[in-house]
């Protein structure tokens, strides 16, 4: 479970920076505007799923939306940019997302790990059930 939480807390943290680039910076942007609302809700959708729902699907949720938030950055790093965005590795808040949306990935991945080799409690009860 401790894993689910961290991983919430990287998503979390994650969306409230996108909010927060929204609000300074992307708030006029025709496209990656409402993209960092997006972003910004999913983000906080995925956090409460991961706490309130012990299924595999928000551990993937989890990876899926580090590894797209990450990627969408890094292509806007490049000469050619994200649908006219041209970001840089510079500033805090930069490194800080980056580093929740790596930590995202990898607890979003320990913990499709960790989960599927230890299966959930009612399994155990019913297979043992059934042996007797």
């Amino acid at each position: 479970m401790w894993i689910r939480i961290l991983a919430a807390v990287a998503v979390f943290v994650s969306a409230l920076i996108h909010l927060e680039q929204w609000i300074v910076v992307f708030q006029d942007e025709p496209i990656v505007g409402p993209a960092m609302l997006v972003n910004f809700a999913g983000g906080v959708v995925i956090t409460f799923l991961l706490l309130f729902w012990r299924h595999w699907a928000p551990l993937v949720l989890t990876v899926l939306f580090g590894a797209s938030t990450l990627g969408a950055f890094l292509i806007s790093t490049t000469p050619a940019g994200l649908f006219g965005v041209h970001e840089h590795w510079t500033g805090w808040i930069i490194f800080t997302a980056a580093a929740v949306e790596i930590a995202a990935i990898i607890l979003g991945l320990a913990g499709l790990a960790m989960e599927r080799r230890r299966p959930l409690a009612p399994r155990q009860a019913k297979a043992s059930a059934s042996s007797q």
